[in-house]
């Protein structure tokens, strides 16, 4: 059959279910971030903490891995020069790059909940091809390269016109019906 491999666990649950402090910054992250639950923060914080690992194991390795590391972090778009940048990572660093907050800090969404539904409802596209994936990692190359269907936008407006344009027409010949 061959090796199989099992597929690692992307997060950890907290040690105490119940932590009043921690479901409190929790229900602040997720109404912030628009998340679907507290499973995507426990996923970040997974991520933080194997990324922080890896710094620490890169502590006494040589100033190219290093910094091959660093710019693959920078590639991402979070902002690190050494190792105690990496240390200092928070799961709102990896937040701010999700695809669903980045539509929504360039205005392309009134709120995070509208822009995670526009990704969800496949109306957003990353260089030329459709994301449906709200934690989705925008990197700096991709950022300016994300757009919104325009086909949706442009039938929604030629809908309203037309409904209007009909209406109009309809006032019309009752205002002349109405004047003979």
């Amino acid at each position: 059959m061959g090796d199989i491999k099992r597929k690692q666990k992307l997060f950890s649950r907290p040690k105490k279910l119940y932590d009043r402090t921690r479901m409190d910054e929790e229900n602040v992250l997720v109404k912030r971030y628009g998340l679907k639950n507290k499973r995507e923060i426990w996923k970040a914080k997974t991520a933080v903490s194997n990324l922080r690992r890896r710094a620490k194991g890169l502590i006494g390795k040589d100033v190219k891995e290093q910094q091959i590391f660093f710019d693959k972090l920078i590639k991402r778009g979070l902002i690190v020069k050494d190792i105690s940048d990496v240390l200092a990572l928070t799961e709102e660093n990896l937040f701010e790059r999700r695809l669903q907050t980045v539509l929504f800090k360039k205005g392309m969404a009134n709120t995070v909940k509208q822009s995670r539904q526009l990704i969800v409802h496949k109306n957003v596209l990353v260089d030329g091809s459709v994301v449906n994936i709200p934690s989705f990692i925008v990197t700096n190359e991709l950022e300016n390269k994300i757009t919104l269907k325009e086909s949706k936008v442009v039938s929604k407006k030629n809908e309203i016109k037309d409904s209007a344009d009909e209406t109009e027409e309809k006032v019309e010949e009752n205002s002349s019906e109405i004047e003979e």
